[in-house]
């Protein structure tokens, strides 16, 4: 089979494109033809390696993956040859204390399909029957692919850690990326009131599309915009993945009693804290990744079965365009997700 993968870490060089061979089924496995895989910058990271990641080489990225069934192994049930599916970028054991209480995402052998295994940048895919979420056939495949990594992420991230609710005000940075124009719809579909920062005015008018009540530049003085904005308030929950170059203005941006939730940290780890403020103030600061299997499965209806949300795709390359979908991704010119098609 055709497949996009590399046999080392490194720069855009080492991406490959050429042939694989077809994975075989597991016996609690679904065989799956890969219409559409989307990108993330999670592929940009793991490609030029991550601390403490040992990987199979050659290594297949790509973790959001939409297509359909084939075959499946000897203990399957359920599945039928041509259904349309999503995956669970997920990997859970099922067992620990944590997977028994409803939080996967928490679980102690935590990984995700495109970083810790091979996923599915390739024609085929061989995956756990758990982690296929049957899709309706009309939803096009492109904007399938570009659904469930970002929207599970930013559903946990606001609606599960953050807590957000009817009237209360959230900041989202980073308002071009996917999981932040998912949090944007999912911000107004919580009935909350949306203040949108992005170092791009082009993002920003395409945030106020997505229905961003405020509009405010990342790379200017936000904050004090939002104390502006706010009479000295502050929001209630601000969504945060950036890290070190944003890290302070965003901490100064909440309210008393409110909560900042972090799910990355793009432009460094490292970060202060001011515990007078912390304490003082008695913000909460949380940490979320993924989402857990409840979770994922109600993002997922309102996206797939009840269409509550437009799911965004910026740009499709073909497969054999590997590097240069790494190159377009990596320039942080997209709005919406990148999506290969092989």
């Amino acid at each position: 089979m055709k497949a996009a993968f590399f046999r080392q870490h490194g720069g855009l060089d080492v991406l490959e494109y050429g042939d694989l061979a077809e994975p075989v089924v597991g016996p609690d496995e679904v065989l799956v033809r890969v219409h559409a895989v989307a990108l993330n910058h999670l592929d940009l990271f793991v490609r030029e390696g991550l601390p403490g990641l040992k990987l199979a080489m050659p290594h297949v990225g790509g973790s959001d993956i939409a297509g359909e069934v084939v075959a499946w192994g000897d203990d399957v049930t359920g599945w039928s040859e041509g259904d349309h599916v999503v995956v669970n970028p997920s990997i859970w054991c099922g067992r620990c204390e944590l997977c028994i209480a409803g939080e996967e995402s928490l679980c102690e052998q935590y990984g995700i399909i495109g970083e810790h295994v091979s996923g599915g940048g390739a024609e085929y895919v061989a995956l756990p029957a758990r982690n296929l979420r049957r899709i309706p056939s009309d939803f096009p495949w492109e904007q399938a692919a570009a659904v469930p990594l970002v929207w599970m992420t930013a559903w946990r991230a606001l609606i599960g850690q953050g807590q957000l609710r009817a009237g209360q005000s959230v900041l989202i940075l980073g308002a071009g990326g996917g999981v932040a124009s998912a949090a944007i719809q999912i911000a107004r579909y919580a009935g909350a009131t949306v203040y949108a920062a992005s170092r791009s005015d082009e993002k920003l008018e395409h945030a106020r599309q997505l229905g961003a009540d405020h509009l405010l530049r990342s790379d200017g003085e936000f904050s004090r915009e939002i104390w502006a904005r706010t009479n000295k308030r502050g929001v209630d929950v601000v969504l945060e993945n950036v890290g070190a170059a944003t890290w302070k203005q965003s901490v100064r941006s909440i309210a008393k009693g409110g909560r900042l939730v972090t799910y990355g940290a793009t432009t460094g780890p490292i970060v202060e804290i001011d515990i007078r403020h912390l304490f003082w103030r008695q913000y909460a600061i949380i940490g979320s990744t993924m989402a857990n299997n409840r979770e994922f499965e109600t993002v997922m209806r309102l996206v797939f079965d009840e269409r509550r949300f437009q799911p965004l795709v910026d740009r499709v390359f073909a497969l054999s365009e590997i590097r240069a979908a790494h190159e377009y991704l990596a320039s942080g010119e997209q709005f919406g997700k990148v999506v290969l098609v092989p």
